[in-house]
Order: structure tokens, then C-alpha cells, then sequence
């Protein structure tokens, strides 16, 4: 949210919440509503203590944050809804539209309960890739590559490189090092070769097909059917948009819409781009969602919704409730509005 560590970022929270900012500067930097963005929610991650945790809230904090922000007047409402308001320039009560990224299993195994006991409404967006086996959840299979490692020989452009991954901090340097590798120096469409020959030249075999934690499409076509969930787009193969050419990204961007309907039925008016930051959609990538037809578009960009934004459709921010901040005053805070800022280099309508 803020440049620099979490902890910088959870002492700018407090310094608003306990100075009195927030509630003070609402009327200058609130909103008419925000968008709200999970990725896991589970009781019981497979790794509790791994490098992705953050990615994760717990159902019970889902329940406790949904009740609480009932209780200061907002409605829980649907995208669809949520982008109506934002066109009429809001309503009486703010606004939080749920989404969720990437379909995670738990979404519609524990998060989907609570869900249901508020009446809450939730878009869960879909990369046909990943539910079919064709694109990787890369930031899980590096962790896993890291995990059974105590060394890794990688071949990088400027040659041969060792990677020590022989205790829990070499580890962590270890997978952001990967990270960097796979993101920077590996061509976006070869990420999926280069993982399985990072993984085959160290002697680790990798799974094929979906991975168990993301749903399947029969749970996505019983999570369609279901009154509180809407489907959105997700492109089909979860990719960096801004590392493609124009064809490719028009096809990602485009072509899952003919995907989600033929095996859904209906086409998504909704889409979130992969990754959502800045080196990974900007104004080129507006326009291709903008010309595919969708009805909104999403990044992970820190920020609340304002009226203004009825011209920005396509380039809407969120808020992330992720681990990192499982507090409800933390998020109290960040929908005040005065944290949108702070992170945007003083920009109060967020967009790309």
C-alpha cells in the first residue's frame, strides 16, 4: 500500500486511526464506496508459516470485518450494483463490493458460508488456464521448488547461477530471487517451461493439471448458480499483460469471455487484471479491456471509489484484505480514504 516494509505501512494505519485523521479528513479524501479484494480465506492454510501467507485471511476475520463495516452504515452490495452507484454518483450509505481473485477453493468452501450468513454478494474472477492445468500458480510451485531444496543450480542469461536454500532466511531470499528471475528475465508466455526445467535440473518432479487448491469447473459452475456469486474474467492464462504484444494481450483479455461462456453459459461483464500494478497494466491495457466489452475492470491499485470514476470503469482500485492486515480497524482506516494518498503519491481518484 505505502513504499517501504510492513511495518512502515501498519504505523501509518495507527498514526491515522489514533491522530484522528481518518474520521477528519473523510469529507476531503472519502468515497462514494470500494471494492474489497480477497485471494484465500481459510482456516487452515497448507503453509501457515510460507512466503505466500499474506495472500490468506481467516473466515472468522471475513465474518468479524463484514459485521463491522455493516455497523458504520455500509451496504454490502453486488459489482454490478456497485458500478451502478458509481454512476449515479453514490447513494445515501457508502457501498463494499466483495471480489475475489483467482478461485480459490476455500472461496467457495468457507469464505461462501459467511458469505450467505450476511448476505454479502462476491465476484470471484477466473483464468481458465489455471483451472485447467495450462498456466501455473508460479509463486506456489517456486515456493514448493525452494522447499525441497537445499541448493538449486539456475541458468540465467549472464550464465550458470547456485541459489542457496539452506535455511528458512536463505529460503526467503531464495524465492525472491526466483521471483525476480521468472518475472523479469523469463519471457511471460515460457514461465511454465522454465519452472518445470528449474524444477527437472534439480532432480524435483512437479505436478500436472489444476492445482487442489483452486476449484474446478464443476465447483465454478455451482458457485455461477449461486445468488451471491457473480464470475468475472480474469484473463485466460493469468499473465502479465504489459509483458505481451498487443495480439496477445487482446487475447487474453478477449478470448476469456468466449471461454467462460462456453463452459459457464454467460459471458463476464467483469474483469481484474493479473497482478493489477503498475508494471503489469497501464493505459494500453484500459483501452483492450474497454474494446473487449466488459463493464468493469479492476487492479490492485490502493484506493476507495469516487464519483469520478464513473469515467474510469476500466481502471477501478480495490482494497486488499490480506494477512498482512487482518484488523478491521486497519481496514477502517484504508476505506476513510485518507490512506488512497499516501500510496498514490497524493492522487485522490485512482486509476492506472
Amino acid at each position: 500500500m505505502i513504499d517501504g516494509g510492513e511495518a512502515i505501512r501498519k504505523l501509518a494505519l495507527n498514526l491515522a486511526r489514533y491522530s484522528g485523521l481518518a474520521p477528519l479528513a473523510r469529507p476531503f479524501v472519502g468515497g462514494v464506496g470500494a471494492i474489497l479484494m480477497l485471494h484465500r480465506v481459510t482456516a487452515t492454510p497448507e503453509k501457515p508459516n510460507g512466503v505466500n501467507r499474506h495472500l490468506n485471511i481467516a473466515p472468522s476475520f471475513l465474518d468479524v470485518l463484514i459485521s463491522g463495516i455493516k455497523a458504520d452504515g455500509y451496504d454490502f452490495v453486488s459489482l454490478e450494483e456497485a458500478i451502478e452507484r458509481v454512476k449515479a454518483g453514490g447513494m445515501r450509505n457508502p457501498f463494499a463490493a466483495i471480489t475475489a481473485d483467482d478461485a480459490y477453493r476455500d472461496n467457495m468452501t468457507e469464505a461462501l458460508p459467511v458469505l450467505e450468513r450476511h448476505g454479502a454478494p462476491i465476484t470471484i474472477y477466473v483464468a481458465p488456464g489455471l483451472i485447467d492445468g495450462a498456466a501455473d500458480l508460479w509463486w506456489d510451485v517456486i515456493e514448493d521448488i525452494v522447499d525441497a531444496s537445499a541448493s538449486l543450480s539456475l541458468t540465467t542469461a549472464s550464465g550458470p547461477a547456485t541459489i542457496d536454500c539452506s535455511s528458512p532466511a536463505r529460503k526467503l531470499q531464495a524465492n525472491e530471487r526466483l521471483h525476480a528471475w521468472l518475472t523479469l528475465e523469463v519471457r511471460e508466455q515460457d514461465q511454465g517451461r522454465a519452472l518445470r526445467d528449474l524444477a527437472r535440473s534439480n532432480g524435483i518432479e512437479l505436478g500436472t493439471g489444476r492445482p487442489g487448491t483452486l476449484m474446478s469447473w464443476d465447483d465454478i459452475r455451482a458457485m455461477a448458480a449461486h445468488s451471491l456469486v457473480t464470475i468475472g474474467a480474469h484473463t485466460v492464462n493469468h499473465r502479465n499483460l504489459k509483458r505481451l504484444s498487443e495480439a496477445d494481450a487482446r487475447h487474453e483479455i478477449g478470448d476469456v469471455r468466449c471461454i467462460l461462456k462456453e463452459k459457464l453459459g454467460e459471458e463476464p461483464r467483469h474483469l481484474a487484471y493479473p497482478y493489477g500494478y503498475a508494471s503489469a497494466v497501464g493505459c494500453r491495457e484500459v483501452g483492450f479491456a474497454r474494446d473487449a466489452g466488459y463493464a468493469s475492470a479492476v487492479t490492485t491499485r490502493h484506493g476507495v471509489l469516487k464519483a469520478e470514476h464513473a469515467g474510469f470503469l476500466h481502471a477501478l482500485p480495490r482494497i486488499s484484505v490480506n494477512g498482512r492486515y487482518q484488523s478491521v480497524a486497519h481496514i477502517r482506516t484504508m476505506l476513510s480514504g485518507v490512506t488512497t494518498p499516501l500510496a498514490n503519491a497524493g492522487k485522490i481518484v485512482v486509476t492506472v
